[in-house]
């Protein structure tokens, strides 16, 4: 009877890891950033598009000019976007379909639009964000002064 008992709880533990483990991996949430300016790659300046606009799920998320930046948000490691790409003015847009396999291991990630468009290497195009803080300056900095000092001595 106690054999049986414990066979149950292990079972029981297996499952819930099993199921934690895929929830992890399913339900990873990304934070997919669209850049649209122009790149180098091997000696070679990738220029932007004049305008793309980036469809999620048959949404608007952003509309880039050269040198913009847009964000979508995803859950899962494959990313799905459609792009309707005018590279110079007065061009009629050309829409593309993009699917990505997202790194697991970036929370915030980078595609480098000109990059993507071009045809090099994915991780070339793909970076991780990496949000820095400004330097402070001067005036950023406050001067506290006590001008309620008391004098007198107890």
């Amino acid at each position: 009877m106690k054999a049986k008992r414990w066979i149950y709880r292990i079972a029981a533990i297996l499952i819930l890891v099993g199921i934690g483990a895929v929830m992890f991996v399913i339900g990873r949430g990304h934070t997919v950033y669209f850049d649209n300016k122009k790149m180098d790659y091997n000696g070679t300046t990738l220029e932007p598009p004049r305008k793309v606009e980036v469809y999620v799920d048959g949404e608007r998320v952003a509309k880039l000019s050269p040198k913009d930046r847009g964000m979508a948000t995803n859950i899962g490691q494959h990313f799905e976007m459609t792009l309707e790409i005018t590279k110079n003015k007065g061009d009629e847009p050309v829409t593309q379909e993009v699917s990505l396999e997202l790194p697991f291991n970036m929370d915030g990630i980078i595609v480098n639009l000109p990059g993507l468009l071009a045809d090099i290497p994915y991780e070339d195009y793909i970076s991780e964000f990496v949000q820095t803080d400004p330097e402070p300056t001067e005036e950023d900095e406050e001067v506290v002064t006590d001008e309620f000092a008391m004098d007198a001595e107890f």
